[in-house]
Order: C-alpha cells, then structure tokens, then sequence
C-alpha cells in the first residue's frame, strides 16, 4: 500500500478504471469537491471526472433515456431524489455504504435517502437555515442581548425600532427575496423555520406530505408570525424600502445593509457567510455573527431546517460501490471540509476542519444529539408547490396579497 493510504484499503485497487460523477456544483466548489476525490484516486487508481451542470434537473432524465446515465450523482433534493429512482436507473446503497450511513449520519438524514422502504442514496455535504446575522458591535453599543425565545426576538425588534440605528432610513430588519426564476424560496425559508419551531416536527412531515394544508391553523400562525416582522413598516426594509421592496432586493444584497446601519438583523442561511465582503470578520466578536432563529420556549430542542445533497449510484460496479463508499465515509467529510467552504452532517467530522466558525458552529448544531433536524420543506414538496407555488406565494404576501388569498392558491396548486 501507497504511503498515505492507510484509510483507503478497504476500497480495492482499480488501476485504470475511470467514473464520472455529475451533479450541479459548479465554479470554485467544483475543483475543491475534484481535489478532495485526488487521494483516493491515487490510493485506488480510479480517475474520477466530476462534471457539472447547471441543467441537471433536465439532463440527468434525458441521460437516463439515452442510456447515457453517469456512474454516481450528487442530488441535491430528496424529491428529486424520488423522481429519479422512479426511472428505474438508481441501484440500491451498497452494504459499505449503509453500513457507512448507520454509523456516521442520523436515521433522518437516512431516510432522506431512502425511497419507499429501500435506501439508494447517502448524505453528502449540508448547510443549516434559520440564521439570523447581526453586528457585535451594534447589540454591544446599544446594550443587545441576543434573544432565546421568538417573544424575546420580537421584543428586541420592537426595541430596535424605537431606539436603534441612525437616519430615517432605518429599521431593524432588512430581507431580500430576489434570486432570479427562484425569486421568494428566501421567504419559504422563514416559513420553515417558525412551522417546525411552533408547531413541531410530526405537523412538519404531515405538511411535507400533503396532510397539513397551507390554510390549517398551524400554518398559518406560521406566516402570521413572519409577516408581524415583514409587513409592519416600522420594522423592515432597513436601508431598502417598505415591505414591497423584500421581492425586489436580492437576498445576496439585503444583509449587507447591516455593514451601512441601516438595518441590525437578516434571515439567512449558514452559505450567506460567502456573501460578506472581503476583509469582514466574521465572528463573535468580530464585525458580523449570527444567531439561531430561536425558539418558542427556552429549554425546546435545538431546531433546525436545512440543505443537502445525495449521492445515487447508476450501477453496481466495484469501482462504483468504491467511490460511493468514500463519499460516505468520515474520511472523505474531513478531507472535503478541510479544503473549506462547505460543511456536512457527517458525525464522524471533526467541526475543526471546517474553514470559519460559523461552519465550526454549524456542524456542532447538526451533530448534536438533541438538535431536531428537518430539510429544507420546500426542497421535499412538490415541485409545483414547493418551487413555485409556495416560492410565488411569498412575494404576494409581501406585495399586499391578503393570507387567506395566498394560501388557498399554495393548497389549489397542490397536485
């Protein structure tokens, strides 16, 4: 065995073979994920071609027809995840990987990858949604504490807006929904949040499936208490305009307000980290951090909504069943988090590798043992609710739509 390879043995010696992984990573994050591949190709003598697609959605399908399906694919949503095994192309996990899954994820992120009641697919990498970023030096300043409970949440905002900030132009809150065809899924996540914070996580899978309508009460309460924020004018767009500008500013854009003053909080996801200007630092006691949006009662489980991606297997080849294996396994987490900017649920990583402390931070909240996890729900609905109608219905709300209106048009759109 090679120098250095000691965690590879196990996956064989293949010198020769060739995979192609695909998926939709792109840019800068697409030559880390091929340099975190490079020791195991040089342990196993497998070359791996990552190639990826911003069409994958489309081509992966017309692929599969063609008979021109790849070896492995990152799938980042477990409903496409459902679509494409119902292809009939995607071969059932390995016992590598499940025995790699059992011992390095959770029996949620498990069942992510399961369809039916066979399991295809292992977690890759994560992100966690719900952040809430904010200025130490401005809560230090103006004598802020951050909040542990939503009331505690609302009560600072109400505090924020009566005595924080300079100029006329500002409010405690700045929120951005604008992000091209996807415009309002920024919203969706707000929703997500408070339904698995207010109302728990079995209302949560039954709204998910189908079995909880947009209009029931718990859903509703949901959005009733997004829009106590969004819809009163004392309290957003800080620095960008009334309520109706939320569509129009990019959720890239909204936070960075904060660095101006003239907003002090932004709803946002673990990656807006990537957002922040360079030379900001990011830390507590550094220019920017972020808080877990809280919950209800002090003392509930940590709560928490997020991304993920899934990596399917087209065949059942040694080489195949190999790299499946490896992207599984905490080997690869480490390696791959190491390289920096990204992070998984992984249990087996070791939150020192990842690249910031708000990564550090993250993958501390995903391997707890009492953190109650749920994906992202519009990533899991249907693809006409979840990324259209739900993500459309939050820009009405915000437009001025009336509730009952939006979510009777989110529950006829459900198939």
């Amino acid at each position: 065995m090679a120098a250095g390879c000691e965690d590879y043995g196990d996956y064989g010696t293949f010198e020769g073979s060739e995979l192609e992984l695909y998926g939709t990573i792109s840019g800068v994050e697409s030559e880390q994920l091929s340099e975190s591949l490079v020791p195991f190709e040089e342990c196993t003598g497998i070359a791996v071609t990552y190639n990826g697609s911003d069409e994958f959605e489309t081509e992966i399908n017309i692929r599969i027809e063609g008979g021109n399906a790849p070896d492995l694919a990152i799938i980042p949503q477990p409903g496409l995840l459902q679509r494409v095994v119902g292809t009939g192309a995607v071969v059932a996990a390995p016992e590598s990987v499940v025995a790699n899954v059992d011992e390095f994820w959770s029996e949620d992120w498990k069942n992510y990858g399961t369809v039916g009641t066979t399991f295809y697919a292992a977690p890759l990498m994560a992100s966690v949604k719900g952040w809430v970023w904010y200025s130490p030096t401005d809560f230090a300043e103006n004598g802020y504490e951050v909040p542990t409970t939503w009331d505690e949440l609302m009560t600072l905002t109400a505090t924020m807006a009566e005595t924080g900030g300079a100029g006329p132009n500002y409010k405690p809150w700045c929120i951005g929904f604008e992000s091209g065809t996807a415009t309002g899924w920024a919203g969706t996540d707000w929703i997500e949040d408070l339904v698995l914070r207010q109302a728990g996580p079995d209302a949560y899978d039954q709204w998910v499936n189908g079995d909880l309508d947009f209009t029931s009460p718990e859903i509703t309460a949901a959005f009733e208490s997004f829009g106590d924020i969004a819809l009163n004018p004392d309290y957003v767009n800080g620095g960008l305009g009334d309520s109706a500008s939320i569509v129009d500013t990019s959720f890239q854009e909204a936070g960075l307000q904060i660095l101006e003053g003239s907003c002090s909080l932004h709803h946002q996801a673990s990656f807006y980290e990537a957002q922040w200007p360079a030379g900001t630092t990011v830390a507590e006691d550094g220019d920017i951090w972020a808080f877990l949006t809280p919950n209800v009662a002090d003392g509930d489980p940590a709560a928490v909504t997020g991304g993920g991606e899934f990596v399917a297997a087209f065949n059942d080849s040694p080489e195949t069943e190999a790299l499946q294996a490896f992207l599984s396994s905490d080997t690869w987490a480490n390696e791959r988090v190491s390289i920096g900017g990204v992070i998984s649920a992984n249990k087996g990583l070791d939150p020192a590798n990842a690249s910031s402390p708000i990564g550090q931070a993250s993958i501390e909240i995903l391997q707890g043992d009492d953190t109650l996890f749920r994906f992202d729900a519009s990533d899991l609905m249907p693809a006409v609710v979840g990324a259209s109608s739900f993500w459309t219905g939050m820009n009405d709300y915000v437009s001025g739509t009336s509730l009952d209106t939006v979510l009777t048009n989110i529950d006829n759109s459900w198939p």
